[in-house]
């Protein structure tokens, strides 16, 4: 075998591999972790260093890594079958977990992808497809918030509102429009999360009433916008964007693949809000951050409007490895700790219990707005000067927690696997990274 030793492994990544969200000549002088191997919330280098997982490996690692449930799940399945194409076939790990995302959803008909971004591509192109289906061509643009991500293929990117991600490919994405995001950081002095989140409502109200006819869909990040520094809101601009896409006639897409399977406090952020979506996109949790998978499920009413005897009204997208029984199989038990652990209430506790850990961070003289959502908690840094980021992961990576900050935002979104002496342990780490940052 080659030499894998830190060093060398670096050197070979370097020369080998393009890393995502990377200007890779910044890895000339801040090399990349060389991880060997996990365990629970920690990640061990190839020299047996171990750094937290303070951000779940982008958001994804929920029961920690090499959690023996989910292990011997996939082992049970590598012994029955490990993949077979969707179209024409089917298998009772799909099945099983269509099923269960139903009932815990009230949708259904779970359509596969690979990724967030896929779901994305997914549900915009089914909304604007339906209503084609049922003769009203006209409706096929799209709205989204300001400041929102959904991820970077071509159809994901034009309803992303990030320039750093979105302005070189311009050229390529199809117009969409952005509505006012309710993100309770941009309230007025003595206005309240809730009255600045109904202001933003009467925004897209009146845009939809003007634009209905020709708005297939409106896309949001419910409660929490996550690409954009964790922006949190208030829960009643869900509860008018449902009402409103139900007067104008326009679907309301959720894109729960950052905040679902419990990261906002419930299992679905929409609960929050009591509200039903016509389209939810699930990715990154849904296997535990083990294996690629992403679904889409709808209402019976847009399913059935593809429901026909002409091949051309049917929903024609595919991915190689759509469903695939492996990832369906982590998935499911990934559910199951769910239910048999039951982790949103256990969550609850421990969010109030990491709040408390992070009392002397919320109280720094250079934070503002801290917040948090469940098992999400941000702040933001003051005066933080150019390459903030940059230096606080680095001092991060010195206290033995792997963070990556948005600008001047700091945020953990730990695997619930956390335990009360590691909220302590990495609330200090945080504390101390955060002050060596300033001060350098």
């Amino acid at each position: 075998m080659k030499d894998l030793g830190v060093n060398n492994l670096i050197e070979r990544t370097r020369a080998a591999v393009w890393h995502p969200c990377t200007q890779m000549k910044q890895l000339e002088a801040s090399p990349p972790l060389a991880i060997a191997r996990g365990e629970g919330a920690w990640l061990i280098d190839t020299e047996g260093r171990r750094y937290f997982d303070a951000i779940s490996s982008w958001w994804v690692n929920l029961f920690g890594h090499c959690n023996p449930r989910i292990n011997a799940a996939i082992t049970d399945q590598l012994g029955k079958i490990e993949h077979v194409m969707l179209a024409g076939a089917t298998h009772a790990p799909v099945v099983e977990l269509s099923e269960r995302l139903a009932a815990l959803t009230g949708l259904g008909h779970a359509f596969y992808g690979s990724d967030g971004a896929s779901a994305t591509e997914i549900a915009l192109k089914m909304s604007a497809h339906y209503w084609r289906n049922t003769d009203q061509t006209q409706k096929n643009g799209f709205m989204s918030l300001q400041n929102g991500y959904h991820g970077e293929t071509v159809g994901a990117l034009s309803v992303t509102d990030i320039p750093l991600f979105k302005s070189t490919y311009a050229p390529l994405l199809r117009h969409s429009v952005q509505v006012p995001t309710p993100d309770a950081r941009l309230a007025d002095p003595g206005e309240s999360a809730e009255a600045f989140a109904l202001r933003c409502a009467d925004a897209l109200e009146a845009h939809l009433a003007e634009h209905a006819a020709t708005t297939a869909a409106f896309i949001v990040e419910p409660l929490v916008q996550g690409a954009t520094g964790m922006a949190m809101y208030h829960p009643v601009y869900l509860i008018r964007a449902r009402e409103l896409c139900n007067q104008y006639g326009v679907h309301l897409i959720a894109d729960e693949i950052a905040v679902g399977f419990g990261r906002t406090g419930s299992m679905f952020a929409c609960e929050q809000a009591g509200i039903k979506p016509d389209f939810i996109c699930l990715s990154k949790g849904i296997t535990g951050g083990y294996l690629p998978l992403s679904a889409v499920l709808t209402t019976d009413a847009i399913y059935t409007a593809f429901y026909d005897d002409a091949t051309a009204r049917g929903f024609l997208h595919s991915h190689s490895y759509t469903g695939n029984p492996l990832a369906c199989r982590a998935a499911l038990a990934v559910l199951d700790i769910f239910e048999h652990d039951q982790v949103i209430a256990a969550n609850r506790i421990k969010s109030l219990e990491m709040t408390g850990a992070l009392e002397e961070v919320s109280a720094h003289s250079r934070v503002r707005h801290f917040r948090h959502a469940g098992m999400i908690w941000a702040f933001d840094v003051a005066d933080a000067g150019p390459g903030f980021a940059t230096r606080f992961h680095a001092e991060a990576l010195a206290q033995g927690v792997f963070m990556r900050p948005i600008g001047h935002t700091v945020y953990l979104m730990p695997p619930y696997v956390i335990t009360p002496s590691e909220m302590t342990l990495l609330a200090g780490r945080v504390l101390r990274a955060l002050e060596l940052s300033l001060a350098a």
